[in-house]
């Protein structure tokens, strides 16, 4: 039987891939993924065959890597973070779940291994980089309404906001979409404090990595791009500052059993 891998490498740094995520790289001949994760990944992918798709081509490379390892190709679909996490993973089983509703006309993709190797997600390299941000319950929205319409992203925004969720925002802005993070930031200060604690998280844990911590008042669209997480703390998060170190946490409820 065929093998795909499909792989997290982390954020960027190259201590934080998996030992796991190397091992499968290692046994593949063929990798799959945007050109930057391969460059950002180095001497761990020379040998092997490069399929480099650009953004805004995940259909194509999910159905490329599946291909491959149908013909017999140990192949290695590759991203960035969590590959289960608003990425290529949800594709390879979505083309799957056609295949099988007699949809696509790749039988032989059926008889693929398949193998998920999770990795390190932005948010929580950001809330590991200023202390402990997801310390209680907290959920993930992307902003992004190219593939979900706005009013389900809407309502999302005000579950979250009623639930009193720590929030990470990804996609937050685009060269096209620069709005919706402003509404976002207006439908939560209706739930928690202006004060809120909000990290703003550019190119976690790469060379020109940096951070910001702010107020939920302060967050605005303008200092954010598309290489950015934005976490925005629930009501009891909390901003502690000790000298030049900075930190955000939020509370599980230990309180009680500290006094």
């Amino acid at each position: 039987m065929t093998k795909l891998f499909v792989v997290g490498t982390g954020p960027g740094d190259a201590n934080l891939v998996a030992p796991k995520a190397i091992e499968a790289i290692k046994a593949s001949s063929d990798l799959v993924a945007y050109g930057l994760y391969l460059e950002i990944l180095g001497g761990v992918c020379d040998g092997k065959q490069h399929h480099d798709l650009p953004l805004g081509e995940e259909i194509g490379r999910a159905r490329l890597a599946l291909d491959l390892a149908a013909a017999g190709k140990t192949t290695a679909l590759i991203s960035s973070g969590d590959i289960g996490i608003y990425a290529m993973a949800t594709l390879v089983f979505e083309l799957l779940d056609q295949q099988l509703q007699g949809k696509e006309n790749s039988p032989e993709w059926l008889d693929v291994e398949i193998e998920v190797v999770p990795g390190i997600s932005a948010m929580q390299a950001g809330a590991a980089r200023v202390g402990a941000m997801l310390g209680h319950d907290f959920c993930t929205v992307s902003l992004s309404d190219l593939l979900t319409p706005w009013q389900t992203i809407e309502k999302r925004i005000h579950s979250a906001g009623t639930g009193d969720f720590v929030v990470s925002f990804y996609n937050p802005v685009s060269k096209k979409r620069d709005w919706q993070l402003n509404t976002a930031r207006d439908i939560l200060l209706q739930y928690r404090p202006a004060t809120t604690p909000v990290l703003i998280g550019r190119q976690l844990t790469r060379p020109d990595e940096s951070i910001k911590i702010i107020t939920l008042a302060e967050l605005d669209a303008k200092d954010v791009d598309m290489f950015t997480l934005v976490s925005v703390g629930n009501s009891e998060s909390r901003h502690i500052v000790n000298g030049s170190k900075e930190w955000v946490y939020t509370p599980r409820g230990y309180k009680k059993k500290l006094i």
